[in-house]
């Protein structure tokens, strides 16, 4: 009889703890049933203020600028790092260049050569074109060396040398080549006025022309900057094997006054979305922060999605999108190459 009291009492015991348990689970549940609701409203009433949503990465008002080598090279020199701030036709990368300096040894010999000999015959009627032609050529000269003392100049800037004075340089071949300008308008007027050239002063002509061939051979192998701006990544290295491939580009260059993001809208918004309509623009890095935009431009073709957020949603296949370009107004913290989305604002509430 005793034993069969003190059992029930202690499962009594052990209950009533179970009860405490449940009971507090039972809570946790309403209360997060209650709080659902409220989430799920506020996201809807969010929603409700975008007309679209699109996926996009940031990146220079320029876009980003791959740099490739225009002839199959070995390079030579990196003039650059990333984070550099570079001028328009700054030297970024250099190709080993000995064989084309070779050539353009030769060219000049040949060059002068056949102006000696040229020179050598009777002076003609066309004396005027042979003065303006030997103008040409030394106007071309003087923007062939002006253009590499401001490569020289701008390298040794880099490298650290206080004496190096780019301006100055730029401003030399800036006359250089106004000079050279002047010059050929010249010969084109001496040229209609006279004969037809001699045996050699064509040759002589010819050789001018190889001239100037071997001096753009040699200038292909310089990468320069297309504009002014700012390196934002160096793939080159000394010793490589450079290519003219934009697949890898030696360099990506872009102009950081300023960033937009360009952005991949369903093909089904493209009714929603105008050039000059506000945009509000998020970050997965910066949550709670709202950066502002306006539509710059909206492609008129629509093409397959290259952004990954809407190739994960279907199959690359069924992915249609139309390119929309946002000009940041508020970039804020955004860095190029960042993931953000745009929501396209209604026009009531972007007024």
């Amino acid at each position: 009889m005793t034993m069969s009291k003190v059992i029930p009492e202690v499962q009594l015991g052990r209950a009533r703890p179970t009860r405490v348990v449940l009971a507090a689970i039972a809570a946790a549940v309403l209360a997060g049933a209650c709080l659902v609701p409220a989430q799920a409203a506020d996201e809807k009433a969010d929603d409700k203020q975008w007309l679209a949503v699109a996926p996009g990465r940031v990146e220079p008002v320029s876009g980003a600028i791959k740099l490739a080598a225009p002839v199959m090279g070995v390079i030579g020199k990196v003039l650059v790092k990333a984070g550099d701030t570079v001028a328009a036709s700054e030297p970024l990368v250099k190709l080993n260049d000995s064989e084309a300096r070779a050539q353009l040894a030769s060219a000049e010999a040949q060059a002068d050569m056949r102006k000696r000999v040229r020179n050598k015959d009777a002076p003609s009627s066309s004396s005027a074109r042979r003065r303006a032609e030997d103008a040409v050529a030394d106007a071309e000269t003087a923007v062939f060396e002006a253009q590499a003392l401001v490569d020289k100049v701008i390298a040794d800037k880099r490298s650290g040398k206080a004496n190096a004075d780019v301006d100055a340089a730029r401003a030399g071949l800036g006359r250089a080549e106004t000079r050279l300008s002047q010059q050929r308008d010249e010969l084109r007027r001496a040229t209609d006025e006279a004969p037809l050239p001699t045996v050699s002063e064509g040759e002589y002509s010819v050789a001018l022309a190889n001239l100037e061939a071997a001096r753009a051979g040699l200038e292909k192998l310089t990468i320069r900057a297309p504009i002014g701006g700012t390196i934002l990544q160096v793939n080159a290295r000394r010793g490589e094997l450079a290519a003219p491939s934009a697949t890898q580009p030696l360099a990506l260059l872009g102009d950081m006054s300023a960033l937009r993001v360009r952005a991949e809208a369903d093909e089904r918004d493209i009714d929603k979305i105008k050039a000059g309509q506000s945009v509000v623009v998020r970050a997965a890095a910066f949550r709670g922060r709202d950066m502002a935009g306006k539509v710059a431009s909206v492609a008129p073709l629509v093409e397959q999605g290259r952004n990954s957020t809407l190739s994960q949603q279907r199959s690359l296949t069924d992915v249609d999108v139309v390119e929309v370009l946002v000009d940041l107004t508020e970039p804020g913290p955004l860095v190029t190459g960042m993931k953000v989305d745009v929501y396209f604002q209604k026009e009531s509430a972007s007024q």
